[in-house]
C-alpha cells in the first residue's frame, strides 16, 4: 500500500497544520456522494482510530482508514496554483472515471 505527495502539497499541508497550532496529521478519505459515487474528503486529524493507516512524507502525516485505503492505494496527492484558483489535486490509479464537475470519481 502506498501513497504520495509532491513536495508543493507536503508545503502547503505544513503550512495549514502550523496555521491551525495542533493535531497529527491530515486525513485523506473518501465519502459516498455526487454524481459519479465516491469524493475525497480531507480533514485535520488530532486522534488516530484503531483503523488508521499512518504514511508519513516529508514529515507530513497523511492518515487513511481501512476502508478509505482499498479505493486510494497508489494515490498522490499535490496542490497547484492556477490564476486564481488553487487546491489540492488527486491523481489515483484506482479511478475509472470522474464527473464533468470533477468533484467525485468511480471505480
Amino acid at each position: 500500500m502506498s501513497v504520495t505527495m509532491t513536495p508543493a502539497a507536503a508545503e502547503r499541508v505544513k503550512s495549514f497544520m502550523s496555521n491551525r497550532g495542533k493535531g497529527v496529521g491530515l486525513r485523506l478519505g473518501i465519502k459516498t456522494t455526487g454524481c459519479s459515487g465516491l469524493a475525497y474528503v480531507l480533514e485535520f486529524v488530532d486522534d488516530l482510530n484503531e483503523d488508521d493507516n499512518v504514511f508519513t512524507i516529508d514529515d507530513v502525516k497523511i492518515i487513511i482508514d481501512t476502508k478509505s485505503l482499498v479505493y486510494l492505494d497508489g494515490i498522490e496527492l499535490d496542490f497547484t496554483k492556477e490564476g486564481l484558483n488553487e487546491g489540492f489535486k488527486f491523481t489515483n490509479p484506482n479511478a475509472k472515471g470522474e464527473c464533468g464537475c470533477g468533484e467525485s470519481f468511480n471505480v
